[in-house]
Parts: C-alpha cells; structure tokens; sequence
C-alpha cells in the first residue's frame, strides 16, 4: 500500500488527523530530507529513506519500490501533496508499468502553505483567489507570464509560490509589474515566510513595496484585489455580507 501524505505547512498540530494516522501505521517514510525532519517525533523506529531537492522522480519511485515488496509506505509532500506536490508524479510514474499500477494507493490531503499563510493574515482569501507558482525550471516563463496577467486583470486574489531563488531574481520584480497594471499601487499585499514554523515571518505591506523586501524560497506572496483591506494587523477580502 502506498499513501501519499500532505504533511501540513509545519507545525505537527497543523497535520491533520488522517495524516498521523497513516504515518503510525507505516512501516516507511519515503521524503525530501527537510520535511523528514519536520516529522521525525512521528515516525521514530520506521524505516526512513530521505533525499534533497531535484531527486522528486527517484522518491517516487523508491515509494513505488517499497509498497510493491509488501510495505505499507508513505511518500510525504509539505502542504498538500496535490499542490506542487507528489501526488501527480507518482500517478504518473504508477501508470507506467503494470506492477506499479497494481499497487493500492490512496492520497492523503494536507493543509497547503497558502491556506496557512492566509489564517495568518486574517481572511485574505475569502472570494476568488489563483495560486501560481515563479519557478520556471518546469513551467517556460511564458506560460507563467501569460497566467499572471490573466490572474491580475481578473481581479483575483492571487498566491504566489517559490518567488525568488539564488538563481532566479527577477521573477518577482516581473509579477508585480504584472499586477501594477492592473491594480493600485497601494493594494493590500503580504510575505509570509516559513509559515506554520518556529521561524515563521509575515510582513504586511502593498503591492508597489513587495521586491522592496528579502524574499527566497520559503517566502509566500500573497497580492490582494480590489476589495481587499487592512484593518489593524488583519488583511481582508470583502465578500459583500457586511453592509
């Protein structure tokens, strides 16, 4: 049996109840090395097989590996494992080959980064939202210009994933001239990093003053709309109940 399991954004007491469950009942956890340790109080005396970043296809294949030898296995994935996650790569990789596709698996939800790093602000998300990911090592700039700007002119409350890297310094600067077209320049806008952990930061600021600031990978970017407002420390998206 293979689960794969979004472990949460961090904290142990932001995983859900089926998550743990799961993760007593393995025998392995199959991950990438830093979200291992953000579990390891959970899953002491289970076969562990950890490995860095890049190295996504060779863990889900490991995973594979493991359940098709008669383990109960579990792949894990930050978040939830069907947001920039896993999941899709393993039903990719399962389909490939009639024994992998023999092997029962069930995907376990998790609460994403974004979702965490909108109860922090407040209520940011609370009409239409998109979440797009900056990284281009996958996914040609193009395309993701071409998701921005339609993100920015439809007045969407939008995410932003992985906005700046060593390598990738622009990208973000890119975004929010995107949105500078579409939006005023003092819009409600956050960066929440390394949510749901000890670590974990949130600067509230606007759109026009987000590249103003230290943003990597573990920082999430979130832009409000037309209806969004600051009240106190809280950002908020108006739905239109309050008259």
């Amino acid at each position: 049996m293979l689960f794969i399991v979004g472990i949460g954004p961090g904290r142990l007491d932001d995983m859900t109840l089926r998550a743990r469950a799961v993760l007593e009942r393995c025998d392995t956890v199959v991950g990438y090395t830093t979200y291992i340790r953000l579990i390891e109080p959970l899953i002491a005396g289970k076969q562990v097989i950890a490995s860095g970043m890049t190295r996504e296809q060779e863990r889900c294949l490991q995973a594979l590996d493991e359940a098709r030898s008669g383990k109960i296995v579990a792949l894990i994935s930050s978040g939830d494992s069907g947001v920039y996650g896993m999941a899709g790569l393993v039903l990719e990789l399962s389909g490939r080959s009639s024994s992998a596709a023999e092997i029962p698996i069930e995907i376990v939800p998790g609460v994403p980064a974004f979702i965490a790093a909108a109860a922090a602000l407040g209520a940011p998300l609370m009409n239409d939202c998109a979440i797009v990911s900056l990284s281009d090592l996958l996914t040609p700039w193009a395309t993701i210009e071409k998701r921005l700007t339609a993100a920015a002119a439809g007045d969407f409350v939008t995410c932003l994933y992985n906005p700046k890297s060593a390598a990738r310094t622009e990208q973000i600067e890119r975004a929010i001239k995107i949105f500078l077209r579409h939006r005023g320049a003092d819009t409600p806008a956050a960066i929440v990093r390394s949510v749901s952990r000890p670590e974990e930061k949130i600067i509230r600021t606007t759109l026009a003053r987000v590249p103003d600031f230290d943003i990597d990978m573990l920082c999430l970017v979130i832009i409000g709309n037309s209806a969004t407002v600051t009240q106190g420390t809280w950002m908020i998206t108006r739905r239109g109940y309050a008259v």
